[in-house]
């Protein structure tokens, strides 16, 4: 049914009514602006298709069609993916704002790095920052943003982010003393918070922690300075409850020695913080007292990176005197002189493992703490047998 076009201030409008029957119903719809009488109408104009068309199409109910394309695991795969070829022929794109809105959610995780003591100020770990790139790249292909932050121990970072609807989870990097925040993990489990931290895998710890076999490591480490010929291996690093990844590494490089006969001397333990020049000054501590030492294992790279340059400002021989192992494989490992042998840690996994465990989290499914497998990377530090 057509009315006839009418004057008002000067404009011509025309209205149409399109008219739709079937055997069940009768609906009465506007139709878009007709150009002026007297020329051919414009087709009615497509509106965007929405998930109840989808669902309508395929049969299914809409929180079905809203569950498939979130991905979710409760959707049968055939479902899926009829679902999603429907959505493709009709061009349809997820409302992500609206999405996120309804489940007060950001699609954003948060990273949040802890001081530690480092050379240049920056105070990030160097294998945090290799870790850096393996986060965001998983990130963007689960589809969420990654929000990078860096905090101070004294902050309250523990009641901000998710409260505040800045992120759906938290990931936590950072040595440092683990006393220190450990009532802080147990704050973010006790309101719900959504979080996974990297560090030592002990039981009994809250939340959940993905880390790397540090005993292992600390194991390999030393069964390779012994089978070098080496007896006297000093452990450059805090070997105690509040550092449990450098401890784990210490035990293992103890149990390794036992194995191989060897009583693992105490006075050979030097406390070292992860920095060059904790390195440097337990090496310079080591040769003042005496000791008798014919290799070196230091609980990070950074670590043993300064202990090569006290060992060479003292005149001694690398390997040919004093062989060195680090821990982490961090880039400069590689590049030092000789090039430093090191237990490394796979970053690119541990950064996968670590988004895709939060993000089993937010979606309320089942998680456990998981050690990741090191291995021994051996370059010319530790290549010689000893003068």
């Amino acid at each position: 049914m057509e009315c006839w076009p009418r004057k008002a201030n000067n404009r011509t409008y025309v209205f149409t009514w399109l008219f739709r029957h079937s055997a069940s119903e009768t609906r009465l719809r506007p139709n878009s602006p007709s150009r002026v009488w007297g020329e051919a109408r414009t087709p009615p104009m497509k509106e965007k298709p929405t998930s109840f068309d989808i669902a309508q199409l395929a049969g299914v109910s809409q929180p079905t069609v809203s569950r498939a394309l979130s991905g979710s695991p409760s959707v049968s795969e055939a479902t899926r993916k009829r679902i999603e070829a429907i959505a493709r022929q009709l061009n349809y794109t997820v409302d992500k704002n609206a999405s996120n809105l309804r489940r007060r959610q950001s699609n954003t995780l948060a990273l949040l790095f802890f001081e530690d003591p480092t050379p240049d100020q920056s105070l990030i770990n160097p294998f945090f920052l290799s870790m850096l790139g393996s986060l965001t790249r998983t990130c963007a292909l689960r589809g969420y943003d990654l929000l990078t932050s860096f905090q101070q121990m004294s902050n309250d970072w523990h009641v901000d982010y998710e409260d505040s609807h800045k992120a759906d989870g938290l990931i936590l990097l950072g040595y440092g003393d683990f006393e220190d925040y450990r009532s802080r993990l147990a704050s973010l489990v006790a309101q719900g918070t959504h979080f996974v931290r990297w560090g030592s895998v002990q039981p009994g710890q809250a939340g959940t922690t993905i880390g790397c076999d540090n005993r292992r490591g600390g194991h390999d480490a030393a069964a390779h300075l012994i089978g070098a010929g080496r007896r006297r291996i000093a452990f450059l690093g805090r070997a105690e409850s509040g550092y449990p990844e450098f401890n784990d590494r210490y035990l293992g490089s103890c149990a390794a020695q036992v194995e191989a006969g060897i009583v693992p001397d105490p006075g050979l333990q030097i406390d070292a913080l992860n920095t060059q020049q904790a390195g440097y000054d337990a090496v310079v501590a080591l040769i003042d007292r005496g000791e008798a030492f014919d290799a070196i294992f230091a609980a990070s790279d950074t670590i043993a990176i300064g202990a090569l340059q006290a060992l060479e400002e003292r005149g001694l021989r690398v390997p040919g005197d004093v062989a060195v192992v680090g821990f982490d494989d961090i880039p400069a490992a590689g590049l030092t002189h000789p090039p430093l042998t090191t237990v490394a840690q796979n970053y690119l996994l541990a950064g996968e493992v670590l988004v895709d465990t939060l993000l089993a989290l937010i979606r309320g499914e089942p998680t456990e703490s998981a050690t990741l497998p090191v291995r021994l990377v051996v370059r010319r530090s530790s290549g010689d047998a000893p003068a």
